[in-house]
């Protein structure tokens, strides 16, 4: 896990004035920035690439899941890679690695090297989302500066979700979806090679060494779970590829937890969830991330197939889904250190529940505006939410675990991220398969036309309804109103597990973490009592070299 120590203020190298934490701050944004152009920017060309690859609703959720699972399972131990070797070098080896993703499905022939190439962009993300935490925490040590530089860390992320739908629609628009992947490509390199030039390193001074049974463990138990939604949704909740991949995560998740208390050395050490506000911060940080991805994915595939809208008109319809995130960021800084951020939190979490489920007034035939604004309420919440509960987490804990923190909850939002297409791909599926016979029998079509449509949607798949040709113009109307209708069934039972979520989430914030604002020094005074001998938290102790 990544474990930073910043330095206090009269500590930091003279290399550390105003000009060296700017620039610090910028390129840790930038990395953040890179890492996140695929996340929704893929998503919004699944259609067009379920097309060009052939591919089924388990490929295409494979082809999304490949890009977050291997962040998931290697945030923490990255992180501690980190500390070792040197915060620099990780962010360096991250932007190769995801350049070297980029280059892979920029040549990709079938849906096994796309996924290939998502696996090694999900590996060098994995690099960069703690280290630039890292970056920032070691030159802001104040926690009103670090607070600002979270929001436009938050910010960039959001500008990465934004800008990736638009990217990648114009670029579908005139070229091959292989194309894509080459803006993210060129500004990781660009990104890399300034960085290697200007910034400076730093690390941890203890000596540690890496837990590769944690790491093992914690692979093993998250790719399992994923698995097994995924197979499950595909091939029967029963079925061997199902049953086995939650038992491996059955399995694996508390022999993690037992190997991380006994560890000398912990990856994630478990004693850091005795902090309420650290444990509320992650649950919310899984649950709003797993909302978020998983709305992101519904939508996206509700656009393409029931509105048959373009690459670039998927990313026009969700950009205010992450948009808000970028234009508020700013205010939702300065706003932080007003007022409470739990405050800030819950008002976040409430909102994007609304709106999430206000997905629910879709239908086949609803129209852009109204759908625009749907979404913006839903943006506006996240957009409130996501600084301040990073923030929290970094800052429910002594300043020396700042790192700490923010290494753990990228993890969880990763964990969040995979889950998000997993379960609401299965609810797509089997939604629709479940709704389509009944709104095939309202649809006026014969019973041998009923049988064709049925038959192929659930042989050939759920995205084969968009594209349905039967002998008559009329009838193949009636068939694709049928299966519109039925897959935006399917979106809102989505929108219902995805604003449920977040108003738990909420809940839970309101619980655990509270709406109320805390001094820097009641806050470091309660959460100094969170033992920490040895391993992650005791080898923070011990201070950074920068």
């Amino acid at each position: 896990m990544s474990v930073i120590n910043p330095v206090p203020p009269q500590s930091v190298q003279p290399q550390s004035g105003s000009r060296h934490i700017t620039v610090t701050i910028v390129l840790a944004c930038m990395g953040v920035f890179v890492s996140y152009l695929p996340v929704v920017g893929v998503s919004v060309a699944l259609p067009v690439m379920q097309q060009a690859l052939d591919a089924s609703t388990a490929g295409l959720q494979w082809i999304t899941d490949a890009f977050i699972l291997p962040t998931a399972a290697l945030l923490l131990t990255c992180g501690m890679i980190g500390d070792l070797y040197g915060r620099k070098k990780t962010w360096l080896a991250g932007l190769v690695l995801f350049s070297l993703g980029c280059l892979v499905c920029l040549t990709a022939g079938g849906v096994a090297q796309v996924c290939v190439g998502q696996a090694l962009t999900g590996v060098g993300t994995a690099a960069l989302l703690p280290s630039t935490l890292a970056l920032i925490s070691h030159v802001c040590p104040d926690r009103h500066k670090r607070a600002r530089a979270i929001a436009l860390w938050t910010a960039s992320l959001g500008l990465g979700l934004t800008l990736g739908p638009l990217f990648n629609g114009v670029i579908v628009e005139h070229v091959s979806w292989r194309w894509i992947f080459l803006p993210a490509l060129v500004i990781a390199l660009v990104t890399a090679v300034v960085g290697g030039v200007v910034l400076t390193e730093s690390r941890s001074q203890r000596e540690r060494h890496l837990d590769i049974p944690g790491q093992i463990l914690a692979a093993v138990a998250i790719t399992g779970l994923v698995y097994g939604v995924i197979e499950g949704g595909s091939a029967g909740w029963g079925s061997a590829e199902a049953v086995i991949g939650f038992l491996a995560a059955v399995v694996a998740l508390p022999a993690f937890v037992v190997v991380e208390l006994r560890s000398p050395c912990p990856m994630l050490d478990m004693r850091l969830f005795t902090s309420s506000a650290f444990s509320g911060a992650a649950l919310v940080m899984a649950v709003t991330l797993f909302a978020q991805v998983g709305l992101v994915f519904a939508l996206s595939e509700y656009f393409g197939l029931v509105h048959h809208a373009s690459t670039w008109d998927i990313g026009v319809r969700l950009v205010a889904l992450n948009g808000f995130t970028v234009v508020l960021g700013p205010l939702v800084g300065r706003l932080m250190t007003r007022t409470s951020p739990g405050l800030l939190l819950v008002i976040g979490l409430v909102v994007g529940g609304i709106g999430a489920l206000c997905v629910n007034l879709f239908q086949a035939s609803t129209g852009t505006g109204e759908a625009a604004l749907v979404i913006g309420v839903l943006g506006i919440g996240i957009a409130l939410a996501m600084a301040p509960v990073t923030t929290i987490a970094m800052n429910s804990l002594p300043h020396r675990l700042a790192g700490t923190a923010g290494a753990a909850n990228s993890a969880l939002r990763q964990i969040g991220s995979a889950l998000g297409p997993a379960v609401f791909g299965v609810i797509l599926t089997n939604r629709t398969l479940d709704t389509l016979p009944g709104h095939l029998a309202q649809s006026g079509l014969s019973a041998a036309d009923q049988g064709q449509v049925g038959g192929l949607v659930s042989h050939v798949g759920i995205q084969a309804g968009a594209f349905l040709q039967l002998k008559t113009p009329e009838a193949t109307g009636q068939a694709q109103s049928a299966y519109g209708a039925s897959f935006t069934d399917a979106l809102h039972t989505c929108a219902l597990v995805g604003g449920i979520g977040m108003l738990v989430a909420a809940g839970i914030a309101l619980a655990l973490i509270g709406v109320r604002a805390r001094s820097a020094h009641g806050t470091e005074e309660a959460t100094e009592a969170v033992p920490h001998p040895g391993g992650v938290a005791g080898a923070a102790a011990a201070g950074d070299v920068g």
